[in-house]
Formats: structure tokens, sequence, C-alpha cells
């Protein structure tokens, strides 16, 4: 059985080749230049292009990438599932659809679920751990896909960003906003709903909204010390790692990953952002 991710899963290059899961790279473009995403170039080129004041830009995978990546699935034989970036985030999970759906046409037999995940970053990446980890103890296709999509029905993502005039360039708050938050050291908390990044509260100051998105963990999270945990940063390592002790410190759960924010994602949300990612329901693995 073969697993397909993509890279606004924020896995490393690393994972995939040492997990033998298959890798679809999304765009980045800077300076009219194309870079296959996680391949071609990381996150940290992409953070370091946005501090210098370029402003880099995405798109979802190559239609012509997916098609071939399709037919070679069928010519194998091998059922396969893909677990895809949020459909509300990219239309990477579309045309992924569309091209399956064209190879089956000439490959009836082709056994091929898709999944939108309805998440982002290292949120979506624990679906995809956890899709390995099936794999690895045995479970068919149909079993990793239930229990995947229940999964990324119960993920939570809270976050926030160091600045919201990156936002703003992406639409996802007003300029006016953000200009009055640069002011006023005014901090976003953002959590995804049905798959949209959605504005909830706004905090003056990171310590404040670093403690509200701990009590949002309490308030929202079901047996935390027994979850894998992730957290994502945009370039800020020394903020993930305070983050991770202060959450340590209140749940102590089982694993606490942490993930540089992929170049996808940070091309919108811009260096020093801080995301959680934990479950709202937690059935133990026996």
């Amino acid at each position: 059985m073969r697993i397909f991710a993509d890279s606004g899963s924020d896995l490393p290059k690393s994972f995939f080749d040492e997990n033998d899961v298959t890798l679809i790279p999304l765009s980045v473009l800077i300076d009219q230049n194309e870079y296959a995403d996680v391949i071609e170039i990381d996150s940290k080129e992409v953070f370091d292009a946005i501090r210098s004041g370029k402003q880099p830009k995405t798109s979802q995978a190559s239609p012509e990438k997916l098609l071939s990546t399709w037919k070679e699935l069928a010519k194998s034989g091998e059922d396969g599932i893909y677990i895809a970036f949020s459909s509300e985030l990219s239309g990477t999970y579309n045309t992924a659809v569309m091209m399956r759906d064209q190879v089956k046409e000439g490959n009836p037999s082709m056994n091929m679920i898709i999944i939108d995940s309805r998440c982002a970053s290292a949120g979506y990446g624990l679906l995809v751990k956890e899709a390995v980890r099936l794999r690895d103890a045995g479970e068919d296709v149909r079993s990793i896909e239930r229990k995947i999509r229940d999964m990324a029905a119960h993920m939570e993502h809270l976050f926030t960003v160091e600045d919201l005039d990156y936002l703003a360039k992406g639409g996802r708050v007003s300029k006016t906003s953000a200009f009055i938050g640069g002011l006023l050291n005014i901090k976003p908390l953002l959590h995804v709903e049905s798959g949209k990044l959605v504005p909830i509260e706004k905090h003056r100051g990171r310590k404040k909204v670093f403690r509200r998105m701990l009590d949002l963990m309490e308030e929202r999270g079901v047996n935390l010390s027994e979850q894998h945990i992730a957290i994502s940063h945009g370039d800020d390592m020394e903020t993930a790692l305070e983050v991770k002790a202060l959450i340590e410190e209140r749940f102590n759960p089982k694993k606490i990953d942490i993930h540089m924010i992929g170049s996808v994602i940070g091309s919108h949300a811009g260096p020093g952002t801080i995301a959680i990612f934990f479950l709202n329901k937690f059935n133990a693995q026996v």
C-alpha cells in the first residue's frame, strides 16, 4: 500500500524518505522563479526572502505531476491513499481527485483513496504520521481511511503571528487591522474551522496570547497527557521551545513534535508564527 502526502503537511524531506511516503510538492514563486516546495526550496529560504522585503507567492501541486503519479500507482496495482492539504487553502485536493478519476477511466480496478484533511501544517503532518503507523501495524487501506478521517475531524489548530502585515498581504485580515495591531502590539489568535483560517481573538503581547492558547487547549483538548502534540514555528525555534515547556508543565503530553512551518504556509503567515496542534477527541491506542 502506498501513502501520499503534499508539502502542506510541513514534514521534512527526511520523513518522506525514511517512511516510504510519496511527496507531492506544492509550488513557491519568488522573483518570477518557481520552486518545487521541499525539493527545490526550504522554508528558511522563504522566511529570509520575506524578511528582505520579497513577497513569495504559492500555487497548488502540478496537475501533470499528479497525473503521472496516479498513472504509476495504477500500473503498480497497489492500493493508495493520499491525505491532502485542506481544500479551503489549496486547489490541490480537487485537482488530485480530477486526475485520479481521469486515470481510473482506463484503470477501473484502481483503488486510490483521496482524503480532504481540512487540516494544515503540523496538524496535517500528525495525520500522515498516524497513517504511517497504521500501515506499519498491518492495517488495510479502508481501515486507515476511516481512522484518518475521524482524526482529521477532531484536529485542533491554534496559532498566532508575529506581524499582522503578512496576513493582511494574504487577505486574511484587513490592512487597517494590521496597521492598528502593529501600533498596539496586538497579536491575533486564529484557528481552523471547516478547513479555513478564522481569526477568533486578539490579545496585547505574545505572552498573553500564548497563555490564552494553553487555556483553549485545556478547554478543547481531551486526554492531553496521552496525546502526541505538535508545534510549528516560523523560523523561531527559541519561542517554540518556550511554548513546548509551557505545554509540558501544564499537560505533560506523551510526545511533542516541533517543526518549522513549511514554505507554502510560511509565505502567508510569515516569520515568527507559532501554532499548536492537538485533538479535541482522543481514543487511546490499545
